[in-house]
């Protein structure tokens, strides 16, 4: 039986919607510690100095910008898809900026959350940059400019996401529910109900015409954006057995991929609303982020175990597995190209060939975990945030 579902209609206006759609060795002055003299342990500390001096004066920075406005850990990160050098970045301090790559000007500040800023996506024509936060708000900004204040969820934004052709914009919540609003006048259109855990993750697809949602609750929905109402749950059996933390849908809005805490990747006829694959037995950790590729039959999972693993997808089977020294946080796909991004907990960013698996580049620069990373279209330009305070931008071209 499949679980309850409401859908509360705000306004009238779904003309909108059709439209746009150790060792305890205790020290002694004067003694030895753990049978070393006092005079000799002074010397190796002296030494130790000197050398972690060195490795900080030698630390590769492959960064063509920093941008060190924030005061705690950049938790996300977002390019315009119209203008990469416009780009915005939000953390711990529950500020947000929107700044300009490589210019030494004041960036603007993005005030308004009152809880940690988690979440950020430029609409698709690049006019309006939308903000979530654990405060439950979503805010949209227009040219650094508050423009509206969106309120619904009762708790943390867990996601944002813009249709392809307009002005809706659409967000899960840890309060079990989805929210799509008209970002032009800030009303509220419809309200996702049925899942019985955090909506961790969802899209529109790109043709506009249907909503994905994947829940901690281990399920996956596919709804109709105007009424609010889902055609197919995906639930048990031969899905995860976990939360769903992640997805991607290819761009012909024909197939999705799921990515969950219980180490594996599903693949989904969307038209069915079936399972159609299983990619399994190879991850030891949660799959943290998944992408399909538009141009191959070819798709991608990474996992805290720090595998990027690259399947085949007419054969359910993998083709290259790519390493990383940690956990990796994000994949990223660039529509058209051959080439997976992926930022790791190895405070790297990395860029792999999908059809031989070999690392094309790897960029380092940043002293903590990356905890975000976005991708400009013609992937020329990179953008990641780290649990070290800053953002970096590392350029193809550099």
């Amino acid at each position: 039986m499949e679980p309850e579902e409401g859908a509360r209609v705000f306004l009238d206006e779904q003309d909108v919607v059709e439209e746009i759609l150790s060792d305890d060795g205790e020290y002694h002055d004067g003694d030895s510690e753990n049978g070393v003299p006092e005079d000799l342990m002074d010397q190796m500390g002296d030494m130790m100095t000197v050398m972690e001096g060195e490795g900080e004066d030698d630390k590769i920075d492959d960064a063509d910008h920093t941008f060190t406005g924030h005061t705690d850990s950049v938790y996300c990160v977002a390019i315009s898809p119209t203008d990469p050098g416009l780009v915005a970045t939000g953390g711990g301090d529950e500020v947000g900026f929107q700044w300009r790559v490589g210019e030494a000007v004041d960036p603007r500040e993005l005030r308004g959350h009152t809880d940690s800023l988690v979440q950020l996506a430029f609409s698709n024509d690049g006019a309006l940059l939308a903000s979530g936060g654990l405060d439950g708000f979503v805010i949209i900004w227009q040219n650094g400019v508050s423009k509206h204040h969106l309120e619904g969820p009762s708790d943390g934004i867990e996601f944002v996401k813009w249709h392809p052709r307009g002005h809706l914009v659409l967000a899960g919540s840890e309060d079990f529910s989805a929210w799509m609003w008209n970002a032009d006048s800030g009303q509220c259109l419809n309200v996702f109900t049925g899942h019985s855990g955090s909506v961790m993750c969802g899209d529109f697809t790109p043709d506009g015409k249907l909503i994905c949602t994947g829940s901690a609750d281990g399920s996956f929905r596919i709804w109709n954006p105007k009424t609010a109402t889902t055609t197919h749950v995906i639930q048990g059996h031969p899905y995860h057995t976990e939360g769903v933390v992640c997805m991607a849908i290819h761009l012909d809005s024909s197939i999705a991929i799921t990515g969950s805490t219980d180490a594996t990747a599903c693949i989904i006829n969307l038209q069915t609303g079936k399972v159609s694959g299983s990619l399994t037995g190879l991850h030891t950790k949660s799959v943290e982020s998944v992408g399909l590729s538009s141009i191959l039959p070819l798709a991608a999972t990474g996992s805290l175990d720090g595998n990027l693993i690259i399947w085949d997808l007419q054969t359910l089977s993998p083709r290259h597995t790519c390493e990383h020294e940690d956990g990796i946080v994000k994949v990223v796909w660039p529509t058209g190209s051959h080439l997976i991004y992926t930022a790791s907990l190895d405070c790297s960013v990395r860029i792999w060939d999908s059809r031989t698996g070999e690392l094309v580049r790897r960029f380092q620069g940043h002293s903590d975990s990356i905890t975000d990373m976005a991708v400009s279209k013609d992937g020329r330009l990179i953008l990641s945030g780290s649990d070290d305070m800053t953002a970096r931008v590392f350029s193809l071209d550099s």
